[in-house]
C-alpha cells in the first residue's frame, strides 16, 4: 500500500500546468442526443483513439491532474454544454468522461445538477468514485487528495437527480486497493480495459458496473 501511495503522490506531483485551447465546436442539429466527452490525462483536446462513436463535442483543457486543471475542465464543459442547451433546449445530453475526464464530469454534475435536466453522466475509472464496491478512488487517497486540491481530491457520489453510470475494472484510479495494483496500471492495461464506444451507454444509464457485476 506504501507503494501505491507514493506512486500515486508521485504522478500527481509531477503533473505541471498545461496550457490548452478548446476544440472547435462542431455542427449540428438538435435531433438525437448530444454527447460531449472529456478525455483523461494527456488527451487536451479530448481526441484520443481510445473515443468511438458518436461524439458531438470534445472538451479541450490541460488535461493533467491537478486542481486547477480539472477547474478548467469544469468550467469548459459547462460553458459548452450551457451554450449548447441555450441552443437547442429540447435536446438530451450525455457527458462521458474517462480518468481525470471521469472526474471533471463528476464535478459537474455535482455542481450543476440542480440547474439542469434531461442530462445523464457515465464516468470510466472515476478517479472520485466513492467506495462500496471496492476502495475509494485514487483522488480520495490520503497520500494524493492534499497534492491535487480541489475539485480534484477526495470522492463522493452526490450527484442529485441527475441519472449517473460509473464503471471501475480492477483498476486502482478507481479503486486504490484493486487486485492489480501498480502492475495492473503501469504494464497490464488495466486502466484502459473499458469500453470506449460512447453509443453503448444509454441516456438513461445509472448503477455501477464494478469488476463485471452491475450494482444498481
Amino acid at each position: 500500500m506504501r507503494k501505491i501511495s507514493a506512486f500515486l503522490a508521485g504522478l500527481v506531483a509531477s503533473t505541471g500546468l498545461v496550457l490548452a485551447g478548446a476544440p472547435a465546436a462542431q455542427a449540428q442539429s438538435c435531433a438525437g442526443t448530444y454527447t460531449i466527452v472529456v478525455g483523461g490525462t494527456g488527451d487536451n483536446n479530448s481526441a484520443a483513439p481510445y473515443w468511438h462513436g458518436n461524439i458531438s463535442q470534445r472538451v479541450g483543457y490541460p488535461a493533467q491532474p491537478i486542481g486547477i486543471n480539472a477547474r478548467q475542465g469544469v468550467n469548459e464543459l459547462n460553458r459548452l454544454v450551457r451554450d449548447h442547451r441555450n441552443a437547442c433546449p429540447g435536446q438530451h445530453v450525455k457527458a462521458i468522461g474517462f480518468s481525470l475526464g471521469a472526474a471533471v464530469v463528476h464535478t459537474w454534475v455535482t455542481e450543476n445538477w440542480e440547474t439542469f435536466d434531461n442530462v445523464n453522466a457515465v464516468l470510466i475509472a472515476d478517479p472520485k468514485r466513492a467506495g462500496d464496491p471496492g476502495a475509494p478512488g485514487a483522488a480520495a487517497h490520503p497520500a494524493v487528495a492534499p497534492v491535487a486540491g480541489f475539485p480534484l481530491a477526495g470522492a463522493d457520489d452526490f450527484f442529485g437527480n441527475v441519472p449517473v453510470l460509473t464503471l471501475c475494472t480492477d483498476d486502482i484510479i478507481c479503486d486504490a486497493n484493486a487486485a492489480s495494483g501498480l502492475p495492473g496500471y503501469l504494464w497490464e492495461g488495466k486502466h484502459g480495459n473499458y469500453n470506449f464506444n460512447v453509443d453503448t451507454y444509454a441516456d438513461d444509464a445509472s448503477g455501477q458496473w464494478f469488476n463485471g457485476v452491475f450494482y444498481p
